[in-house]
């Protein structure tokens, strides 16, 4: 009988291997414009060394894996890691031209890491959504050295995301509120609380975790202007789950809900709300 992070594991692998994923491939230039306050900071702060092997890990489409693959350069290696087959695909045309990079595709928690050697281990937004994420990183530890950092961003609880919450709460006057989350339960916040991550990666094998706090302004339009601004925030994130199997009337009137909730955070082509990131910090004992 499988387990329930099992169970949890092989419906993240349907989705990102379906209509998720499909649509972060589709939708891959304007995420990685809406996401780009926070790749800067993340690679500043990850500081991955010429000529150093990192893992990338939940690397989607390959944003955070080019800019790696730059900073290691051709004597080092970057590995991209991801459960998505069609954004894998995409995340190799993108750096077909840099034999530093290669890709593994799998669950972070099962696949064969020995012998990667990485001295560094980063990941924009990709480890809050591990079914068992003591799991995922005592098997991510065996890919790295002897003292190996780690450096990821996760968010801040939604209360300090007006990206997510406002759009959310618009569609919350026309749809039940969705259930709250378990405390351990895997999700965009599951990494909110410090002292749950701390617990996890020090049960994983890592030292305790420094914790610093990144604010940013996320154009959520990515440039386009309202319309598509209420087009990005009822296809992803806690909006969408919300919507998930709401007749069409209802999305209808939500995104109208949505368009007069953002109207007031319109500049220009952008639509810009708060995001609030952890970047954590934690090195491999042993």
């Amino acid at each position: 009988m499988m387990t329930s992070a099992q169970i949890f594991n092989e419906e993240q692998r349907t989705r990102w291997n379906g209509v998720d994923g499909e649509y972060w491939v589709r939708e891959q230039d304007r995420m990685d414009r809406t996401l780009a306050p926070v790749l800067g900071p993340l690679l500043e702060f990850a500081a991955p060394l010429a000529g150093s092997t990192v893992l990338d890990v939940g690397c989607g489409c390959g944003a955070t894996t080019v800019e790696l693959a730059k900073a290691v350069g051709t004597a080092g290696r970057v590995i991209g890691l991801d459960i998505s087959e069609p954004m894998l695909a995409l995340a190799k045309e993108r750096l077909a031209a840099a034999p530093q990079a290669s890709f593994l595709a799998g669950d972070a928690a099962d696949i064969e890491l020995d012998g990667v050697g990485a001295e560094s281990m980063v990941s924009r937004f990709g480890v809050m959504f591990f079914g068992d994420p003591v799991a995922a990183f005592t098997n991510l530890r065996k890919g790295m050295l002897p003292g190996g950092r780690v450096r990821f961003a996760c968010w801040r609880p939604i209360a300090e995301n007006p990206w997510l919450q406002v759009p959310l709460h618009a569609v919350y006057e026309h749809v039940p509120r969705l259930p709250k989350p378990g405390p351990e339960e895997p999700g965009p916040f599951a990494f909110a609380d410090p002292d749950r991550v701390t617990r996890i990666l020090t049960a994983a094998g890592f030292t305790a975790p420094v914790f610093t706090r990144l604010d940013v302004q996320l154009d959520i339009s990515a440039g386009g202007g309202l319309e598509a601004a209420v087009e990005q925030a009822t296809h992803m994130g806690p909006a969408k789950k919300a919507l998930t199997d709401q007749p069409e009337q209802i999305r209808l009137a939500a995104r109208d809900s949505i368009r007069g909730a953002l109207e007031s955070y319109v500049n220009g082509c952008n639509v810009l709300l708060a995001g609030a990131v952890w970047l954590v910090a934690a090195e491999r004992k042993g």
